[in-house]
């Protein structure tokens, strides 16, 4: 016996040195458990070794290093402070040394056949952090030497560990953040809610190592949990059913908007079993503006897997991870009322092309050509053709104040209101009389009507011309281009307004082209206008042409003209021309 005391005091000088290099060069966890056993076995031989660290808040001890324990065994199993002889020796802040623990009734059995047992606390700072534990299959194995021998490593050692395993910790904290602010800023990039979850999942695995996944967002209603994206050992499957509000651990994390973490479900009666081999489970809420919208869930085989920092972690995550997915749902309704808006848009710019006339009418004496275009999809002029008796026709260009749908409907309006007082045929300040009193009655603030009505007879060629408020028209006669001084009200402001009429004698080349400020305000990079000036010149230019070339022209110059500049207002031309005598038109 004096011979090994010796021997173990002639081993204790160099071994502490190896205790100081292991505290002092090593500051990963991992490494630092694995010295300590190498440490251990040089002086002490053993087949069953165990480092125990303890959870503050639970109080219990849990392996975190193991040599000769089954990894089922390792991974399962918690002990209480003073309960077994890790515990008492943690509880106690001693050392313990039992020569056969089948005469202990501490003892706790976790390997089969074990006979003699140390377990030697570690303690930083007058406080417990763990226990080293020895175990061998022969009673007496161990000796009052081991145990100082042990005592004395492990007091060296807890330093190290402790400073490993707060590295350990900061470490895993700063990644956590960097991870997470990564993480912020991904999804907030995504806009697709299929994506956003899918990228969930992916993004959590980097953090938790969980093997079941799922998320869950609330009905519409406000009663039941829907499952929207799973995962199965990253495998993404599809589960139907529902979980009402309050029903089992994610249930009760919505209802009562905080973290659930359950370390064993089959102790815990909130638990509905969807994968029997679930044995611990993490549900958090997602809460955007004070609202649960769902939760998240994550599930694992063993026992006890999820933590206090996984929670924490992933409460943190779960604010950002809940605005990410109102973010793309807001995206995907407004997508979804942007498409719904363009099918309203395209068929209702079909509706107002079909109400403009579908061909130009033929006359004996007269040659017709317009063009509408809308700023927008749809737009607020209009124009049209009347027949009436007699050979008389009445012709009709108008705008509307506004743009887009608003003015496209105010001038389906108008379009009506002509309709129904044309079987009268009334002239042209007749006809705006009764337009603006129909409108009158009908008044919507913001909105009124400018608008030129024309009526042609063709037996006797003459033109009667009203104007209410549209730019006044261009005649061109025996070569030369004048105005029509023809000017009045807006339809739809004023109850009681008066329109003058003005009648022409046409001969043959005549030409009146008509109208809408949309040409006339057509503007270039500069800021300038095309204005009457331009438009009289391109007019003035193709006289001689056809009316359909004479709308075309202007439409082009004015194009030209504001090349590069988003058009703002509508753009309306009808072209009338007499005619004669010329053989050939361009």
């Amino acid at each position: 016996m004096a011979a090994v005391q010796t021997e173990l005091q002639s081993r204790i000088e160099p071994l502490l040195l190896e205790v100081a290099d292991v505290v002092n060069t090593t500051l990963d966890l991992d490494t630092t458990l694995r010295r300590v056993a190498e440490l251990v076995r040089k002086v002490i031989d053993y087949e069953i070794f165990g480092i125990l660290l303890l959870n503050d808040k639970t109080q219990e001890l849990y392996f975190r290093f193991s040599v000769g324990h089954s990894h089922e065994v390792a991974d399962r199993l918690r002990i209480k402070l003073g309960e077994g002889v890790t515990g008492v020796a943690a509880q106690k802040a001693e050392a313990i040394l039992v020569n056969d623990v089948a005469n202990d009734s501490r003892y706790i059995s976790a390997v089969p056949n074990v006979r003699s047992e140390i377990a030697v606390p570690l303690i930083v700072k007058n406080r417990v952090i763990g226990v080293i534990d020895i175990e061998s299959p022969q009673p007496n194995h161990f000796t009052e030497d081991h145990k100082r021998l042990l005592t004395l490593i492990a007091s060296r050692m807890a330093v190290g560990i402790e400073n490993a395993r707060l590295y350990t910790r900061i470490t895993r904290q700063a990644k956590t953040l960097l991870l997470l602010n990564e993480i912020a800023r991904e999804l907030t990039s995504i806009l697709n809610l299929d994506e956003v979850l899918k990228r969930v999942g992916e993004l959590l695995s980097r953090l938790i190592d969980f093997q079941m996944f799922s998320i869950l967002l609330l009905d519409s209603g406000g009663e039941k949990l829907q499952h929207r994206f799973s995962l199965r050992f990253q495998e993404n499957i599809h589960l139907k059913h529902d979980i009402p509000l309050g029903m089992g651990i994610v249930g009760h994390a919505a209802e009562q908007r905080q973290a659930v973490l359950v370390r064993d479900v089959k102790k815990d009666s909130r638990y509905i079993e969807t994968n029997p081999e679930t044995r611990s489970e993490l549900a958090v809420p997602l809460i955007y503006k004070d609202k649960v919208i769902g939760v998240l869930d994550l599930e694992h085989t063993k026992r006890g897997f999820f933590t206090d920092d996984h929670q924490r972690t992933i409460a943190t995550l779960a604010a950002q991870i809940a605005i990410a997915i109102e973010n793309a749902r807001l995206y995907e309704e407004i997508a979804r009322q942007e498409r719904r808006l363009e099918r309203d848009l395209a068929m209702a710019r079909e509706l107002q092309f079909r109400l403009l006339p579908p061909s130009r009418p033929k006359l004996a004496n007269l040659e017709i050509a317009a063009k509408f275009s809308p700023a927008r999809a749809i737009g607020g002029d209009l124009y049209d053709f009347i027949t009436y008796s007699q050979s008389r026709m009445a012709f009709v260009i108008g705008d509307i104040s506004g743009k887009g749908a608003p003015a496209a409907i105010y001038a389906a309006l108008v379009s009506g209101i002509l309709r129904s007082h044309a079987p009268m045929e009334p002239g042209p300040a007749e006809m705006l009389a009764a337009v603006n009193y129909s409108l009158a009655e009908r008044r919507i603030d913001g909105q009124f009507c400018s608008l030129i009505y024309s009526v042609w007879d063709d037996q006797n060629r003459t033109l009667q011309v009203a104007n209410s408020g549209l730019p006044r028209p261009i005649y061109c006669h025996k070569g030369k281009t004048q105005l029509i001084e023809a000017t009045g009200l807006p339809l739809g402001l004023f109850d009681d307004a008066e329109y003058d009429e003005f009648t022409f004698q046409a001969e043959p080349d005549d030409l009146f082209v008509f109208f809408s400020d949309g040409i006339l305000d057509a503007t270039n990079r500069a800021g300038d206008l095309f204005g009457r000036t331009r438009l009289e010149k391109i007019i003035s230019e193709c006289a001689d042409n056809s009316a359909e070339s004479i709308v075309n022209s202007v439409f082009r110059a004015a194009t030209e003209h504001a090349a590069g500049v988003e058009t703002f207002d509508d753009q309306t031309v009808v072209a009338i021309r007499v005619k004669g005598s010329a053989s050939k038109r361009k």
